[in-house]
This record gives C-alpha cells, sequence and structure tokens, in this order.
C-alpha cells in the first residue's frame, strides 16, 4: 500500500523547484499557478532567498504547487492508494485526493498563507522543535512556559509554539535529555494565535467546490481516515489553529498496512520521522526528478 506525504512550512530551501523546471510540463503548470496565486512561484523556487521564502504569504502556495508538480510528474494518471499532508501539506493532499481542485487547493492556500501571515504579525511568534527526551517532562516543561505543543509528530519530536519571550524561556530551561531547533517559519501556527486566520477561512469554504476523496485521506486533527470532502475541509480550517497530530497519523499508516511512503518535494523531513517509527515500511524522499524513477519502482512493488 502506498501513501504519499506532502511537507509542511519549514521544508523549504532556496532554490529547490530548479531542477523540476525540467521536467515537462512543470514550468507551464507553475505557471498557470502563479497566476492562481498571484505569486511568481517559479521565481522564488529559484532565485528567492531564506528569507523571502520563509514569508508565511509565499511559502505556503510555493510548498502546495511543489507537491502537487511533483504529483503530477509521478503519476500522470491515477492516484496512490492513500495520502496525507503536514498542516499546509494538507491542502495538497486534499488535490491528489481529489476533494478539491489543484486551483481550489491554490485559492484556499494563497488565502490561508495571508491570514496567518497577517495573524503572526499581530504578536511576536514562533516556533521551536524539540528532539528527545521524556515525552512527560517535554509536554509539561511546554506546559510551563505557557507554550503549545503545536506538532506532535512522534519519534521524539514535538514543536512548541507561542511568543517569542516563551519560547526564549524555553530555551534557558529546556527539558532533561532534549536538543532545541527553532524553526524558520513566522509564527505561532497551530495555536490560538491564529484564531483570526481561522474566522476568515471560514467565511471562504463554504462556496468551496469540494468533493469527497477517490482514496484513503488522514486528518492532522486525529489521524482518521475522512470519507466526507466536505468535513475533510471543515478540520483543514480548524487546523490553522489546532495541533498537528503526525503521530497519530503514522498510527493510522502502520494500522492500515501501509508498506512504502513517497514524500513530495521538498522531501525529507516526514521519511525521516517514518524510518524512525514505522520500522518495515519502505520510504523515500522524492527530492528531485532524478528520483522518479525510483518512485515509480517503488509504487510498482507495492501496488496489488
Amino acid at each position: 500500500m502506498i501513501l504519499l506525504a506532502s511537507p509542511g512550512q519549514g521544508a523549504q530551501t532556496p532554490g529547490f523547484l530548479n531542477p523540476w523546471l525540467e521536467v515537462p510540463g512543470v514550468a507551464d503548470r507553475l505557471a498557470w499557478w502563479s497566476a492562481v496565486t498571484g505569486l511568481d512561484l517559479v521565481r522564488y523556487g529559484t532565485e528567492a532567498d531564506a528569507e523571502e521564502i520563509r514569508d508565511t504569504a509565499v511559502a505556503q502556495p510555493l510548498l502546495v504547487a511543489a507537491a502537487l508538480a511533483a504529483f503530477e510528474a509521478l503519476y500522470p494518471e491515477g492516484r496512490p492508494d492513500a495520502v496525507a499532508g503536514h498542516s499546509v501539506g494538507e491542502l495538497a493532499a486534499a488535490a491528489i485526493a481529489g476533494v478539491l481542485s489543484p486551483e481550489a487547493a491554490l485559492v484556499l492556500v494563497r488565502e490561508r498563507g495571508r491570514a496567518m501571515a497577517e495573524a503572526a504579525a499581530v504578536t511576536e511568534t514562533g516556533m521551536t522543535a524539540v528532539l528527545g527526551g521524556d515525552p512527560e517532562e517535554v509536554l509539561a516543561a511546554i506546559g510551563k512556559h505557557g507554550l503549545t505543543p503545536a506538532n506532535v509528530n512522534g519519534a521524539g519530536q514535538v514543536v512548541a509554539a507561542g511568543t517569542t519571550e516563551q519560547l526564549a524561556a524555553l530555551a534557558d530551561e529546556p527539558p532533561a535529555k532534549a536538543r532545541l531547533r527553532p524553526l524558520s517559519v513566522a509564527g505561532a501556527f497551530h495555536t490560538e494565535h491564529m484564531a483570526p486566520a481561522v474566522a476568515t477561512l471560514e467565511r471562504l469554504v463554504a462556496g468551496a467546490p469540494v468533493a469527497d476523496p477517490a482514496i484513503t485521506l488522514l486528518s492532522n486533527r486525529d489521524g482518521a481516515a475522512v470519507g466526507s470532502g466536505r468535513e475533510y475541509v471543515g478540520r483543514l480550517v480548524s487546523q490553522v489553529s489546532s495541533p498537528v497530530r503526525w503521530d497519530l497519523c503514522m498510527e493510522t499508516m502502520r494500522g492500515n498496512g501501509v508498506t512504502a511512503i513517497i514524500e513530495l518535494p521538498p522531501a525529507g523531513t516526514l521519511v525521516g520521522l517514518a524510518r524512525r517509527e514505522l520500522k518495515g515500511v519502505e520510504t523515500l524522499a522524492l527530492k528531485g526528478p532524478e528520483d522518479l524513477d525510483k518512485a515509480r519502482d517503488l509504487i510498482k512493488a507495492h501496488t496489488s
């Protein structure tokens, strides 16, 4: 059973789209999606520096467009058995599953990115990955400083989110045997700080064209496979201010018998978690076009 995974914000790096422009059709799709989003996605993905693509209003559409372009190159026809996205990656997952058209997903991610950037500008906030340590002690330390465990990623990784002062206090008093790594994001996503963005998106999605998923589609809220497209889109909206439970998504992958995971670009983070948490599941980070043949071989080997 093949699952495609779409990464979240912070995975982007300068120039990561350069090799993909050599794949037939990708440049044309990105030019069209640039018109949809009002952003020069090709320039941002090839020439922009790290600070430019750190901007939430840029990073989110860029990530979804990159994932969808790679998906179309890998699957010119058909779909995988299952799909899951991490945070903003859920918009790409929705399009891959057929819940939203690529254009509808990109319109929503454009508005999501703008709304979250506006919400993040109200208070100086951020996110820090806490790696290792005793899980209960990590959550206790996060709570002690008034932070939110915004991403519970499994494999010994929790992301704390809150104000810069709260994150500084955590850095001064970290949990025992844990390492802290500040993330390249521009706000405390998946926390109460994003409530204004939720309100904005709620007004938009009522009229969005939505279909039920054609394949298994997992939700960040609780790892559940969601069979209703309208319910999934509602979850996308509420998830903006709620923690991402990628640990529960991986539990569902295990329970559903996923045997191989391919992470769409900019790939690496999610397959890294899977290698530590899902022993025996084959993984592939689709970093560039040179990995497409390996991905196709993996699909053939794991498709019944």
